[in-house]
C-alpha cells in the first residue's frame, strides 16, 4: 500500500514556500545563538556557514528524491526503497525521537517565556494550553495547519528582516550603543576572531545543527502538495539563500553590532541588541516572536510525526493505531501518540529546569543527524540505481554527487564524535546512542519475527 494514500492535496505554493521558510528559521536561532556567541565568539559564524553548507546538500538530496517520488512518508519510504526495511524502521523512529524531544524543548521554552509576562501563572498549564492548541489545529485539517504555519513563518521572517535592516544600518553608520560602537571592528577587537580557540567552534556544531532542524519538513509536505514537481524545486532552492541571509547573516551582524561579550544564554541576542539601542519594547516583541517560533515547531512536529508514524504503521513497524486516518484525511493516530509523549515529557522541566531545554535539544539533534544522513545516503543509492539503468534520475539533482554525499556524511559523523568532548548536556545525549541502538535493534527483531509468522504483503 502506498503510504500517502488517503491524504488531501490541500497545500498550495504559498503555504509550501512558507513551510520551507519556517523550517529554515527555528527557535534555535532565536534562543540558542546568544549562549553560543558567548562561548565561541565571532567565529561562531564559521559553524553556521559549515552546517549551512551541509544543510544545502541535504536539501538538494531531498529535492532529487521528492522529484523521483513525492510521498508523505518522505525519507522513511526512500530508506525502504533504496536501503532496506530495517533502514526505514531505524530512520523513522529516530526522526520521531527528534520531534518528540524537540517538542519537549519547545513546550519548555513557551512556558518559560510566557512566564516573563505572567510569573505567577503555572508553567505546566501554559505548556498544556500550547500543546492543546497545536493538537487541535493538526487534528482538524492539513489546510488549517498550512495556514497557521504560513502566519507563524511570516512573523518569524518579519522579525529577522527587521533585525537585519536595523543591524546593517547600525554597522554602516557606526552607531554607538551599549558602551561600544557598531562596526566590523567588533569581529576582532575583543580578543580576536577566535577569542576562545577553534575547538570551541567545533563543539558548537551540534547545537548549530539543531538550529537548522526541520528544514526537511518541506519534503514530508510533498505528499499533500498540489503540483509537487513544480512547487518543490522552488521551495528547496529557496532554503539556500535563507540559510545565507537569515542564519549566517544574522550571526555575523550580531557579532558586528555589539562585542561578543555582550551576549549570553539568558537572553535572546536580538533582544540584547534592541535593548542596547534603547528600545525597551523590543523585549516584549521578541518574546512574542520566540513563543511563536516554539509554537510553530510544535505544530510542525505533530504534523510530520503523524505522517511518518502512519507510513511506518502501514508496514507494521509502528503501533496499528498510528495508521488510522480520520474523515478529514488527517492521521490522527500518529498525531495523538506524539502528543501523549510531549505531554509526559514536560516532566523533564521539573527534574532539571535549568538544563531541560539543552538536554532535549541535544538528544533531538541525534534524530536530526540520522534524518539528514538517511536522505543523503538514499540519494546516493538513487544515483547508483540510475547509473545501472534501473530508474530515470530526475533533472533536479544534488550538485557534486557522489563527492558531496560523502563530505556531508563525514561532517555529520564528526558532529556526533565531538559530542562527548563538549558540555555535560551533549554528553548525556551521546551516552543515549547505545541505548537507542539496542532499543531499535530489539524493535526491528520483534517486527521481523511478526512478519515471519505472518507472511502477508507488507
Amino acid at each position: 500500500m502506498r503510504t500517502d494514500e488517503g491524504y488531501s492535496h490541500a497545500l498550495g505554493n504559498r503555504q509550501v514556500q512558507m513551510i520551507a521558510i519556517g523550517g529554515a528559521i527555528g527557535v534555535g536561532l532565536f534562543l540558542g545563538s546568544g549562549g553560543r556567541l558567548q562561548a565561541a565568539g565571532p567565529a561562531l559564524v564559521l559553524s553556521y556557514a559549515t552546517a549551512g553548507l551541509a544543510a544545502f546538500f541535504v536539501m538538494r538530496a531531498l529535492g532529487e528524491l521528492v522529484l523521483y517520488r513525492p510521498t508523505s512518508g518522505s525519507f522513511v519510504d526512500y530508506a525502504a526503497d533504496f536501503v532496506g526495511p530495517w533502514a526505514a524502521f531505524a530512520s523513522g523512529w529516530m526522526y520521531w525521537l527528534n520531534w518528540a524531544f524537540t517538542g519537549i524543548a519547545e513546550l519548555t521554552a513557551i512556558s518559560t517565556y510566557v512566564g516573563l509576562w505572567a510569573p505567577q501563572f503555572p508553567r505546566w498549564v501554559t505548556a498544556l494550553v500550547a500543546l492543546a492548541f497545536v493538537l487541535v489545529v493538526n487534528l482538524l485539517s492539513v489546510r488549517l495547519f498550512g495556514e497557521l504555519e504560513f502566519w507563524f513563518a511570516m512573523l518569524k521572517v518579519l522579525a529577522i528582516c527587521a533585525f537585519l535592516v536595523v543591524g546593517l544600518t547600525l554597522v554602516i553608520f557606526g552607531t554607538s550603543l551599549g558602551g561600544s560602537t557598531a562596526g566590523v571592528g567588533n569581529l576582532v577587537d575583543h580578543g580576536g576572531f577566535l577569542p576562545n580557540g577553534f575547538p570551541v567552534v567545533l563543539m558548537s556544531l551540534q547545537s548549530v545543527v539543531f538550529a537548522y532542524a526541520s528544514i526537511e519538513l518541506v519534503g514530508i509536505a510533498a505528499g499533500e502538495t498540489r503540483n509537487p514537481r513544480e512547487i518543490m524545486p522552488r521551495a528547496i532552492n529557496g532554503v539556500v539563500w535563507r540559510i545565507a541571509i537569515f542564519y549566517v547573516g544574522s550571526v555575523l551582524l550580531l557579532a558586528m553590532v555589539l562585542p561578543w561579550t555582550a551576549y549570553g544564554p539568558g537572553q535572546s541576542p536580538f533582544v540584547t541588541v534592541f535593548t542596547a539601542l534603547g528600545a525597551p519594547w523590543a523585549a516584549d516583541a521578541m518574546n512574542l516572536v520566540v513563543i511563536t517560533a516554539a509554537m510553530s515547531s510544535c505544530n510542525s512536529g505533530l504534523y510530520s510525526t503523524g505522517r511518518i508514524l502512519r507510513a511506518m504503521a502501514l508496514r507494521g513497524e509502528a503501533p496499528a493505531f498510528a495508521g488510522h486516518l480520520g474523515s478529514r484525511h488527517v492521521p490522527y493516530g500518529g498525531i495523538l501518540i506524539t502528543a501523549g509523549v510531549l505531554l509526559s515529557g514536560v516532566a523533564l522541566y521539573y527534574f532539571v529546569p535549568e538544563r531541560a531545554f539543552n538536554i532535549a535539544t541535544a538528544v533531538a539533534s541525534l534524530g536530526v543527524i540520522t534524518t539528514w544522513g538517511a536522505l543523503v545516503f538514499c540519494q546516493l543509492r538513487l544515483r547508483q540505481a540510475a547509473e545501472r539503468g534501473l530508474l530515470e534520475r530526475p533533472r533536479f539533482r544534488m550538485p557534486g554527487s557522489p563527492y558531496s554525499n560523502w563530505l556531508t556524511l563525514g561532517f555529520l559523523a564528526l558532529v556526533v564524535l565531538l559530542m562527548p568532548f563538549a558540555d555535560a548536556d551533549q554528553r548525556v545525549a551521546f551516552l543515549c546512542i547505545p541505548l537507542l541502538a539496542v532499543a531499535i535493534t530489539a524493535g526491528w527483531r520483534i517486527v521481523s519475527s511478526r512478519r515471519d509468522r505472518s507472511p502477508l504483503d507488507q
